[in-house]
C-alpha cells in the first residue's frame, strides 16, 4: 500500500539549479496525473545564498497548501542539512553529499550570523556538536531520521567517463542527482522523469542525454539500496491536461486572454516574471494566422510605467501595469490622476515583505489598506484579490472588465507565495470565461462630445486619436473636460465618480466578491483572504478530523465590499470565535471588516516573517485559539 501525499524540501545555493529540479519533478509528476504544489524561497541575492523548494504530491487531489515536517530533505549543500535539519520528520529520509560531513557550522560564509547562533545554542542544549557529522548522528539516533549518503562528485563522475565532460560543467548537473533520488525514493516512473527533462531543456539534445545517464545512475543506486519507502498510491486524477504554471504565468494567461493589449513595467521581484512571459508572446497567432500582438514596454521608473498604461487605455488600448510594494508606492500620483479622469487602467500588485526595500523575494499581505487609500484625495477603485492559481486566471480578465465597464482603476492584488508557486492546473474552461465587456462606448457625432458628461454616472467613452476631442487635465474639470473649480461643479463631478461604486455593488455578483467554505453551523469561522484560501482550506478539513468543526469566509473583493454578505455570516458566529488569518503584523483584514461592518475581531492567526502559513501551523494557531489565546503568531519556516 502506497501513501497518498508525499512532502519534500529540496535545498541548496541560489544559482545551482534548485527551480530547474521544480521544474522537471512537476512536469513528471504531472504528466504521470498527480497533484503538486511547490514553492520557491531565496534570498534577494543573485547567486550563492541558500534557496529551497518545498513541495507536496498527492495522489488523489491538486494540493492547496504545503506543511511540516516533510518526508524527504535533500541538500546540495552542508548549509541546507544545517538550516532544515528540524524539518524532516521521523522516519523521513535526508540525503546529502558526503563531502559535506566534516563541515562546521560556523564555516559556512554564505549563512546569516544570527542563523548561525541560534543553531549554535540549539546544538549546545541537544549535547551535539557542530559539524553535519554530529548532527546526522542525532537525527538517524534520536529522531529516527533515514539517512541517505551520495557521493556527488563520484556520480557526477559518470558525466567525465562516459561523455568526457569536464569536472566544471559536469557539476552544473547536479540538480539531476536530486531528481533522481527522489524520483527512486517515491517510486516516479522513470520515463515520467525523462520526460520532464524533454520538457525543460526542448531541443537541447545533449543536455537531455547527458541529465537522463546521470538520472538513472543514480535512481537505479537508490533504489538497489533503499527501496522506494515512500512510493505513492497510483494517481486518481482525471483531468487529461494540465497547465503547469507560476502564479505569475498564470495571470499572465488570464490577461492575454481577457484582451491586453499594453503591458508596461519597471523590473521588480516578484512581479517581472509576469511582463517578461508576456514579452515571450508578444505575437498572438493561431492555425488561420497572426491575430494580432501585445506591446511590452520596460519603462525607466514605475512611474512612468503607469503614466505609460494610463496613456495606453486613453487610446482605447486594453492597459496594465505590474509591480509590487515599492513600485506601487512611486504610481500614487498617476494613480490618483487616473482616478480624477476615470481611466479604465489595471495595476497588477504582487505584494511582498516590506516596508522599504524589506524583504524583496519574500511574501506578504500587508498591503492591503495601502491599497483601499492609495493616493491622496477619494475616488473610486475597484479592489480584488486572487487566492489561488484558478482565481488569478480569471480575475486578470475580470479586472479588465470591470476598469473598462465602470471607468476607473482597477487594482488586481496578489502575493509573492502565488507569483513563485508551481501548480498544475485542470485546463481553464474557456466557456468560463466572461464575455469581453468594453463598457459604454460613444458613438454620437463629433461635434459637442463631452467626456465627462453629467447626464451619465458612466459617461460614454470615446478614444484619443478618435474623431471626438477631449481634454485632460489633473485638476478638477468640468463635464467637457477643462479646469472648473467651482463649487457646485465639484460636487456634480465628484458625486458623478463616486456614485460608480454603487453601480459596482449592485451588479458585481457576490460569488465573485466573497464565499464561504465548510458548514455554517461551525464552532469556528477563519476570515482571510489571497494565499490564505488554500492553507484554510485544508486546515478546517484536518481540524474537522481532529473534533474541531471549522469554515473558512474567503475575500475576494475589498472595494466594493460586500458588507451585508460578510455581515450575515459573521453575526451568526461567537465573536469570540471568529478568526483573522494574514500574512501581516496588524491583520489588516479585519481592519477593513470593522470598517465595513462594524464587527471588531478578538483572535487572530498572523505571520510576517515572509514565509507562507503552513498548514500544520494553522492548524494548531486555530487549537490554542480554541483552548483560549487571543493572538497567535506564527513563525515556521526558514
Amino acid at each position: 500500500m502506497g501513501r497518498k501525499e508525499v512532502h519534500f524540501l529540496l535545498g541548496g545555493p541560489q544559482g545551482a539549479g534548485l527551480e530547474t529540479t521544480s521544474q522537471v519533478l512537476t512536469v513528471a509528476l504531472s504528466h504521470l496525473r498527480y497533484g503538486v504544489m511547490s514553492d520557491r524561497e531565496y534570498f534577494s541575492n543573485i547567486k550563492g545564498r541558500h534557496s529551497y523548494i518545498h513541495a507536496t504530491v498527492s495522489s488523489e487531489r491538486i494540493p492547496n497548501s504545503l506543511t511540516y515536517p516533510v518526508d524527504i530533505v535533500a541538500g546540495m549543500d552542508a548549509e541546507t542539512i544545517f538550516t532544515h535539519f528540524e524539518d524532516v520528520g521521523e522516519g523521513g529520509y535526508l540525503v546529502y553529499d558526503t563531502k559535506t560531513e566534516n563541515t562546521s557550522l560556523m564555516t559556512i560564509p554564505s549563512m546569516e550570523q544570527d542563523l548561525k547562533l541560534r543553531l549554535r545554542r540549539k546544538f549546545q542544549d541537544l549535547g551535539i556538536g557542530d559539524r553535519i557529522i554530529d548532527l546526522l548522528k542525532y537525527l538517524k539516533e534520536d529522531k529516527g531520521v533515514n539517512l541517505v549518503p551520495l557521493d556527488f562528485n563520484g556520480i557526477l563522475n559518470v558525466l567525465r567517463e562516459k561523455f568526457g565532460v569536464p569536472p566544471a560543467t559536469a557539476k552544473r548537473y547536479t540538480s539531476s542527482i536530486i531528481v533522481g533520488v527522489v524520483g527512486a525514493l517515491m517510486n516516479v516512473d522513470l520515463e515520467g522523469l525523462f520526460y520532464g527533462l524533454e520538457w525543460r531543456f526542448g531541443e537541447r539534445k545533449t543536455i537531455i542525454e547527458h541529465n537522463e545517464v546521470l538520472l538513472k545512475h543514480v535512481y537505479d543506486l537508490v533504489k538497489e539500496k533503499y527501496g522506494s519507502p515512500l512510493e505513492l498510491n497510483p494517481p486518481k486524477l482525471k483531468e487529461e491536461e494540465f497547465l503547469i504554471v507560476t502564479g505569475n504565468d498564470i495571470t499572465a494567461m488570464g490577461k492575454i486572454v481577457g484582451g491586453l493589449r499594453v503591458q508596461t513595467y519597471y523590473p521588480i521581484t516578484p512581479a517581472a516574471d509576469e511582463s517578461t512571459y508576456i514579452e515571450d508572446r508578444e505575437i498572438l497567432e493561431s492555425d488561420e494566422g497572426t491575430l494580432g500582438g501585445i506591446v511590452v514596454f520596460q519603462t525607466e521608473d514605475e512611474l512612468a510605467a503607469i503614466a505609460s498604461a494610463i496613456g495606453a487605455a486613453l487610446t482605447g488600448a486594453r492597459a496594465a501595469t505590474a509591480t509590487s510594494g515599492p513600485g506601487f508606492s512611486l504610481m500614487t500620483e498617476a494613480l490618483g490622476w487616473a482616478g480624477i479622469n476615470e481611466v479604465p487602467v489595471v495595476i497588477t500588485y504582487y505584494q511582498r515583505g516590506g516596508p522599504s526595500t524589506g524583504l524583496p523575494t519574500r511574501g506578504s499581505q500587508s498591503d492591503l489598506l495601502f491599497t483601499l487609500f492609495a493616493s491622496h484625495g477619494e475616488f473610486p477603485r475597484i479592489v480584488l484579490a486572487s487566492g489561488d492559481h484558478l482565481e488569478a486566471f480569471y480575475d486578470a480578465i475580470d479586472a479588465f472588465n470591470y476598469a473598462e465597464r465602470y471607468q476607473l482603476p482597477v487594482i488586481h492584488l496578489l502575493d509573492k507565495f502565488l507569483a513563485n508557486s508551481y501548480v498544475n492546473l485542470p485546463m481553464p474552461k474557456i466557456s468560463d470565461v466572461v464575455e469581453i465587456d468594453r463598457g459604454v462606448l460613444f458613438e454620437g457625432e463629433a461635434n459637442g462630445y463631452k467626456r465627462f458628461d453629467l447626464r451619465f454616472t458612466i459617461s460614454p467613452r470615446a478614444f484619443l486619436g478618435s474623431k471626438h476631442i477631449m481634454w485632460y487635465t489633473g485638476d478638477e474639470h468640468n463635464e467637457v473636460g477643462h479646469i472648473d473649480e467651482d463649487p457646485e461643479n465639484r460636487i456634480k463631478m465628484y458625486d458623478k465618480r463616486m456614485r460608480k461604486l454603487e453601480i459596482a455593488d449592485k451588479e458585481i455578483p457576490i460569488e465573485k466578491r466573497a464565499k464561504l467554505f465548510g458548514d455554517e453551523d461551525s464552532d469556528f469561522l477563519l476570515v482571510g483572504w489571497g494565499f490564505t484560501k488554500g492553507v484554510a482550506l485544508d486546515a478546517i478539513n484536518i481540524l474537522k478530523e481532529q473534533g474541531i468543526k471549522a469554515a473558512y469566509l474567503h475575500i475576494k473583493m475589498f472595494e466594493p465590499f460586500p458588507t451585508n454578505y460578510v455581515k450575515d455570516i459573521i453575526q451568526k458566529y461567537d465573536p469570540g470565535k471568529v478568526i483573522a488569518v494574514e500574512h501581516s503584523y496588524t491583520g489588516q483584514i479585519a481592519k477593513v471588516i470593522t470598517m465595513n461592518t462594524g464587527f471588531v475581531f478578538k483572535k487572530f492567526a498572523l505571520k510576517w516573517t515572509g514565509r507562507p502559513i503552513y498548514t500544520n501551523e494553522l492548524v494548531e494557531a486555530v487549537k490554542k485559539i480554541a483552548s483560549g489565546e487571543d493572538k497567535v503568531v506564527m513563525k515556521y519556516g526558514a
